[in-house]
């Protein structure tokens, strides 16, 4: 198929625009964009600055990508953002391009679903198969991990890091680090429990889940610390591949700063 550009769109000659992209009415795009072969921008959608958009997106109306950070220290550097393919961007997303600290980049990876009004800001990375229900506002430099869910109205401070198949709650505020596979919720979140049915949507194993299970109830239940919790599961014959990417990332969390493994970066 060929690329359709509606009459009513904005779409600067310089913009590199693959095959079987659909550029629906009212949408501007800028100079710097590049958008992947199968691409659909519904209508008035935005998209500014340096922006590498995928392969087989699909994005609504009123979204912006691109737009300056919203960070003091911005100096108006060339930074970008970079999206992979299959991703759903639902109407009124807005995805802020990176700032000048850490790698200028603010990087999604594919097959994720980010619904209504959801807000990336600078220099976040989102893995795949990532969900942001409506209205869900993420800090800058936040990293969320392959297959973690956010319900709506979540907010997520700077520098958190969310682990793959964590669940978080809706109206949740994040603001240290959240191990894979738990379940959070409340203000400020704790881990209540692990999140038993997206471990099961994926496919772990029975005996998967209850290791993952005993390791919250030793860590978050029992609070023996990580060494007596590593002892005991390996004893009982339930240190898995999961419980060591789970004690491993709550050791990062500990050695961080403010509950944030990341968050010394800050100064950085």
């Amino acid at each position: 198929m060929t690329t359709f550009i509606a009459e009513q769109a904005s779409v600067d000659p310089r913009a590199e625009i693959d095959h079987d992209v659909e550029i629906g009415p009212f949408c501007i795009v800028g100079p710097g964009a590049r958008i992947g072969r199968g691409t659909h921008l519904v209508g008035n959608v935005t998209i500014m600055g340096q922006v590498n958009l995928g392969c087989h997106n699909h994005v609504y109306p009123g979204t912006v990508i691109g737009g300056e950070p919203q960070d003091a220290s911005y100096q108006g550097s060339d930074t970008r953002v970079i999206i992979g393919d299959h991703n759903l961007i639902r109407e009124g997303v807005t995805i802020n391009r990176g700032s000048e600290k850490e790698e200028g980049v603010t990087r999604i990876g594919n097959h994720n679903f980010l619904m209504a009004n959801a807000h990336v800001a600078h220099d976040c990375y989102l893995g795949s198969h990532v969900v942001l229900a409506n209205s869900v506002l993420l800090g800058g430099h936040v990293r969320i991990d392959d297959y973690a869910s956010l319900s709506g109205c979540a907010c997520v401070h700077h520098f958190v890091t969310i682990g793959q198949y964590a669940f978080i709650g809706g109206l949740s505020r994040v603001i240290h680090d959240v191990p894979p596979y738990m379940l959070i919720d409340g203000q400020p979140a704790r881990p209540r429990c692990i999140n038993v049915v997206g471990l099961k949507r994926n496919s772990f194993s029975g005996k998967a889940i209850t290791c993952i299970s005993e390791a919250h109830r030793l860590i978050y239940r029992t609070k023996v610390g990580l060494e007596e919790a590593q002892k005991r599961l390996k004893a009982s014959d339930q240190w898995t591949v999961e419980v060591t990417k789970l004690l491993d990332f709550v050791q990062k969390q500990q050695d961080g700063e403010h509950g944030r493994a990341r968050d010394g970066r800050r100064a950085a």
